[in-house]
């Protein structure tokens, strides 16, 4: 019974694809949730904004080392008590919005910036991470 649990488990694990390849991932624009996207992965908030939650708006775009999209990534930002999360589109694109029930705040109230983290997986990729992936940056 053993030996066929050993083979039965050895079976499954040989049917997992394993990740082979690294992609890029970069945080193409950001932007108040609402607002016209602006290039680069930081957004500036004046003290009255950053005093409330807030919604925010990243667009990523996935490619492997070729430059080719990644298609169907699942892409995930969390930080500053927010978090958004989407697939990407036939062109590696993904745009995250966090809603209404995972705004963002930066807190305590002196606080003058704060991080958003990322994170990708797609099938046949390795995943990735990114800490400081997205800055939020309060001006006064």
């Amino acid at each position: 019974m053993l030996v066929v649990g050993i083979v039965a488990l050895a079976t499954l694990i040989s049917i997992i694809p394993t990740p082979t390849k690294e992609m890029s991932v970069f945080v193409e624009k950001t932007a108040l949730r609402g607002e016209t996207l602006q290039d680069g992965n930081s957004i500036v908030v004046n003290a009255n904004k950053a005093a409330n939650p807030f919604g925010v708006t990243v667009m990523v775009k996935v490619t492997d080392k070729d430059g080719s999209p990644v298609r169907k990534a699942n892409v995930i930002l969390r930080g500053l008590g927010g978090a958004a999360s989407n697939t990407t589109d036939i062109n590696g694109i993904s745009v995250l919005t966090t809603p209404d029930t995972a705004l963002v705040r930066l807190e305590p109230p002196n606080q003058n910036e704060g991080i958003m983290d990322l994170k990708v997986l797609a099938d046949g990729f390795y995943d990735y991470e990114k800490e400081e992936a997205v800055m939020i940056v309060k001006t006064r």
